[in-house]
C-alpha cells in the first residue's frame, strides 16, 4: 500500500452508476482537495448507487481496508426516496459530528433557499473522517470552504496523517503549540 495519504471521493447516484450521467460531485471534489492539500494525497474514488447497504460496505472499506484519513462523499443527501447517504453513514460511524452539517447547511442557506432540504452529516468511523457533500459541484465548493478549516485538526486528533494545506487556497485552523 502506498505511503501517501489516502482520500476517499464516493459519489452516490444512481444514474451516474449506470453510465447514465456523467459525475461531476467526485470530480469536483478531487479539484477542490487537489488545490488546497499542499501534501502528497492519493484519491480512491468510487462511483455507486443510491443502495444503503452499497454505500455502507463502500464507506466501511474506505475506512478500514484502504486506510482513508477522510472520505468525502457527494449525493444521495436530499429528502427523496432513494437519497439514503446520511442514514448509511450514521449506520457505520462511531461518532455523529453534528457541526459539520449545520455549518454546510447555514452556509448554504446564502446561496439557495432548498438548502434547509439537505440532510448532510459528517461522522468519525475508527481514524476516519466521513464528510456528506450535496451533488452540485459549486455547492461541494462552498460546503468544503466552509468546514475544511476544521479537517486538518480533526483528522490530528483522530491520530491520521499531518495534513499540509494552500494557505493561498484555504485557511485552516490548528491550535499553536503550547
Amino acid at each position: 500500500m502506498s505511503s501517501k495519504t489516502r482520500i476517499g471521493i464516493i459519489t452516490v447516484s444512481d444514474r451516474a452508476s449506470r453510465g447514465e450521467y456523467e459525475d461531476l460531485g467526485g470530480p469536483a471534489i478531487h479539484e477542490w482537495i487537489s488545490n488546497a492539500l499542499s501534501s502528497e494525497w492519493e484519491p480512491v474514488a468510487r462511483v455507486i448507487p443510491d443502495e444503503q447497504d452499497i454505500v455502507e460496505q463502500t464507506l466501511k472499506d474506505l475506512c478500514d481496508d484502504e486506510s482513508c484519513c477522510l472520505v468525502v462523499t457527494t449525493g444521495g443527501t436530499g429528502p427523496a426516496k432513494r437519497d439514503i447517504t446520511p442514514e448509511a453513514t450514521i449506520a457505520v460511524a462511531d461518532k455523529i459530528m453534528d457541526g459539520f452539517g449545520e455549518l454546510m447547511r447555514t452556509v448554504s442557506l446564502q446561496f439557495v433557499p432548498t438548502a434547509i432540504l439537505s440532510r448532510q452529516v459528517a461522522v468519525i468511523r475508527g481514524q476516519s473522517l466521513i464528510v456528506n457533500l450535496p451533488g452540485k459541484p459549486s455547492a461541494i465548493s462552498d460546503c468544503l470552504n466552509a468546514v475544511f478549516p476544521a479537517v486538518p485538526y480533526c483528522i490530528d486528533l483522530l491520530e491520521g496523517p499531518f495534513l499540509e494545506v494552500n494557505e493561498d487556497f484555504i485557511k485552516i485552523f490548528r491550535p499553536k503549540p503550547k
